[in-house]
């Protein structure tokens, strides 16, 4: 559960983009304050795209155009490969599930079915 992770839980910086599209799409937006407060507090690391980044952005997205793979998924691949971390929490196992890693097999990813 990440409520329960002991682990830095890392959100890549265009995720956020994407959250507060969603929270004002679907919830409200009183959502998306209490989030960037966590944030403040250090509940989350919020982590950047470097510039060598938008190279393996670049690859991602031009590899196969019609996967869907967009820049936001492309941008989360590269911050995770960077980081050298093997598990990611996404609701998009479509995507995630089809990109392959440089730096491990496949991700894991959570919350496990």
């Amino acid at each position: 559960m990440i409520e329960t992770s002991a682990e830095t839980l890392v959100i890549p910086a265009p995720v956020l983009v994407e959250v507060d599209f969603w929270i004002h799409e679907r919830l409200d937006p009183r959502v998306l304050v209490a989030l960037l407060t966590d944030i403040e507090n250090g509940a989350y690391a919020v982590e950047n795209l470097q510039p060598p980044d938008y190279a393996r952005v670049r690859q991602l997205c031009e590899h196969d155009p019609h996967a869907g793979i967009g820049f936001v998924d492309a941008a989360v691949l590269a911050i995770v490969e960077r980081l050298d971390e093997r598990k990611l929490a996404s609701l998009d196992r479509e995507h995630f599930g089809a990109l392959r890693p440089r730096h491990c097999d496949a991700l894991t990813l959570l919350p496990e079915r």
